[in-house]
């Protein structure tokens, strides 16, 4: 363990996990303890070791455990992988979520039945090895990898070696000083962005030749930077070989809030980091080629490069039951399709004669990635059934990227899309149920930003009106897609200001739209317009926010009834 300390940090004091390590490896605790633990009595140090095989548990709900499978393929499953989940759901009475990952969690799991589970699971092709805990995580790329019209290079193969790479080195095993998130396309459009993975490789040309861009420092509140670097796919497993060992030796085990790869980013610098990286690597970097990436929109069917279909499979906000499993696995085998699950929480089913298929999707969530909801300890709420209060027919004719988290862990993805939320409890506006906190701005696709917060919290009774005033304003745009407007539109101006204007809009029951703007607006612009454009503004003490803040109160306080959205009673349309 001599090496995970840094001779000039020696004095500082390690993480309470990093403790835990320190006195004995996960490896080493797996070999020898994992036989003979009694999962009704775990300590501290039983709940941090487990997470690095699979396995989730508090110590405030020490009854209930989660089960999270590796998905070691890229996202890809066969149909008989597909029937032994919907076994065990069905035999355990169990609760199955798709992950933001690509992966699986299985909820409602018993001190009682854990062992058996974990077993018969891993005693199959599935896995659930370092799928939480300091590991790397499920490697993510594209539902259309290697098949898709935008496809350039297959990357499944590179994500197979990279897998097999971490289980088969104990070394790793929960040993990284956090998690590392990697996601790999060889595609120019994607289904879901990557940019909030700690690394990206994305497709990049260079010198007539296809490769990938190295992107760093992603989170789910950061976007990652171009590291400048350049790999040919023949070279990205050496690299990645490298910046693990780099990474597992330089980075920081104090803090645990500053373990992220974007600290060490901070610390070092880019440069520095490359260079140790090289050391590992042994051989010289090349600078970033091109990157090749467009915005594109998918649609429930398409067509794929050698003339067949692929299906979308709209999970339930990412929740499936047994029985759907089951009908998917089936109607794949008879069909001789192709299972891919994307990290947007839906089922790909791939290799369709034609566009059409007797599935029926339960939801429409084409486009909204939620979190576990209050499956997981962390989260606010239920949001499996906090999407009722989204617009969901609106969001998907305009095909709105929605992340709703349950907590500010952020595993929605809420600032790398288009609306974010996420669950909160607040007494701030009465006799309320809940509410979220909304964000707009994020020019996601191609890494530019994340999203702004809107509103610090909306009750969930009003969350329908606000979500469907965003989306109006936006259709009385003339941009074609979300993205667009944000660049165009939203980002023109202050998070304080669009604040303001979607709260006299709703005040005045108009439909203002945002009026097109070339350049940024500075506050007392911004200010001028307000009043020029709505009656009774107030600005209290000069400040936006508190402006916004006390307009809400008047807005939203509530006795707890449901409002439903209401057209508008007058349209002012600006020219």
């Amino acid at each position: 363990m001599d090496n995970l300390v840094k001779e000039e940090t020696i004095n500082k004091k390690l993480n309470r996990r990093e403790t835990y390590k320190a006195r004995q490896t996960p490896y080493e605790y797996y070999v020898k303890e994992f036989d003979s633990l009694d999962f009704d009595s775990l300590g501290e140090g039983d709940r941090y070791y487990l997470q690095d095989f699979g396995i989730f548990n508090t110590n405030f709900l020490e009854d209930e455990f989660t089960i999270r499978l590796r998905n070691g393929n890229g996202g890809h499953f066969s149909s008989n992988e597909f029937i032994l989940l919907a076994e065990i759901i069905q035999e355990y009475d169990l609760t199955l979520v798709i992950t933001a990952r690509a992966g699986f969690q299985l909820h409602d799991v018993t001190s009682e039945n854990i062992v058996a589970i974990w077993q018969r699971l891993n005693s199959s092709k599935l896995t659930t090895w370092q799928s939480f805990g300091d590991n790397i995580r499920n490697i993510v790329s594209d539902v259309y990898d290697g098949v898709g019209k935008y496809a350039q290079i297959e990357v499944s193969s590179l994500i197979k070696e990279m897998n097999a790479y971490i289980l088969e080195h104990p070394k790793y095993v929960g040993m990284l000083p956090r998690r590392v998130s990697i996601g790999i396309s060889g595609n120019s459009a994607n289904v879901s962005s990557f940019f909030a993975n700690d690394i990206y490789f994305a497709l990049a040309k260079k010198e007539h030749q296809y490769g990938f861009n190295v992107y760093m420092g992603g989170k789910n509140s950061e976007v990652a930077k171009d590291a400048d670097i350049f790999l040919l796919k023949e070279e990205v497993l050496a690299f990645f070989q490298a910046f693990v060992e780099t990474f597992y030796t330089h980075g920081s085990r104090f803090s645990r809030s500053k373990t992220r790869l974007i600290y060490l980013i901070e610390d070092i610098g880019f440069e520095k980091l490359k260079e140790l990286i090289v050391l590992e690597y042994k051989k010289p970097l090349h600078s970033a080629g091109e990157i090749v990436l467009e915005y594109a929109e998918f649609q429930e069917f398409e067509q794929l490069k050698n003339g067949r279909y692929s299906f979308c499979y709209q999970t339930k906000f990412g929740k499936l039951e047994s029985d759907e499993i089951i009908k998917i696995a089936q109607f794949a085998k008879e069909n001789t399709l192709e299972i891919r699950v994307g990290i947007d929480q839906n089922i790909y089913l791939l290799g369709l004669q034609e566009p059409k298929t007797t599935l029926i999707s339960p939801a429409k969530s084409a486009t909204v990635v939620a979190c576990a909801g209050n499956l997981c300890p962390y989260a606010v709420w239920s949001i499996k059934e906090e999407t009722a209060y989204l617009p969901l027919e609106k969001i998907q004719e305009h095909n709105i990227k929605v992340g709703f988290s349950g907590c500010a862990k952020g595993c929605g993805r809420h600032r790398h899309t288009d609306i974010g939320l996420i669950g909160l409890k607040t007494n701030n506006f009465g006799d309320t149920e809940g509410g979220a906190r909304v964000f707009v701005g994020a020019e996601y696709f191609d890494g530019k930003s994340v999203g702004r917060e809107l509103f610090s919290m909306v009750p969930f009774v009003h969350l329908h009106q606000v979500i469907s005033l965003i989306i109006t304003l936006f259709e009385q745009s003339s941009y074609k897609n979300f993205q667009l407007y944000t660049k165009h539109i939203l980002n023109h101006y202050s998070a304080e200001f669009l604040s303001l204007w979607y709260l006299y809009n709703l005040k005045h029951n108009t439909e203002k739209p945002l009026p097109k703007n070339t350049s940024l607006q500075s506050p007392q612009a911004e200010k001028t317009l307000l009043e020029a454009s709505f009656e009774d503004v107030i600005f209290i003490e000069d400040n936006f926010k508190k402006s916004a803040n006390s307009l809400a109160k008047e807005l939203w306080t509530v006795a707890g009834a449901d409002h439903k959205y209401k057209p508008p009673i007058k349209r002012v349309k600006f020219r």
